[in-house]
């Protein structure tokens, strides 16, 4: 019985704060393979029953060694991609990743320009 009110006690303050979560190994799991698998509605939900933000465990997340828009331009899902691309911060879009280009930058540099996703992402990031 102790254990739940520590558990809601994180889950409120992972949901107050800003800073990136530290997500459990299966949460990450199903966030991934619902990218890779274009699944809108089950990322949604999952990330609802988990109660956190998109925007707060985005940056803590990796698929395959690539951030969550990197693993979904490369996974073909472009539905997934503009979603997180109109839910995550202007701030979490231009971050410069560990390869030293922002996610733009290595669409562009691997064929994705052409990508919705990127679309999603510039647009976001000049404002509309």
């Amino acid at each position: 019985m102790r254990l739940l009110p520590a558990t809601i006690a994180v889950v409120i303050a992972a949901s107050v704060y800003t800073v990136p979560v530290q997500a459990n190994d299966q949460l990450v799991a199903n966030i991934c393979n619902y990218v890779q698998a274009d699944d809108k509605n089950r990322l949604r939900k999952k990330l609802k029953e988990a109660r956190v933000k998109l925007r707060n465990v985005y940056q803590g997340i990796t698929c395959d060694g690539d951030s969550l828009l990197r693993f979904a331009m490369k996974s073909g899902a472009n539905d997934i991609g503009e979603f997180m691309a109109k839910r995550l911060s202007t701030d979490d879009l231009s971050v410069t990743e560990a390869d030293g280009s922002t996610v733009v930058q290595w669409a562009e540099a691997n064929g994705h320009a052409g990508s919705p996703v990127t679309a999603a992402i510039k647009g976001r990031l000049s404002g509309n």
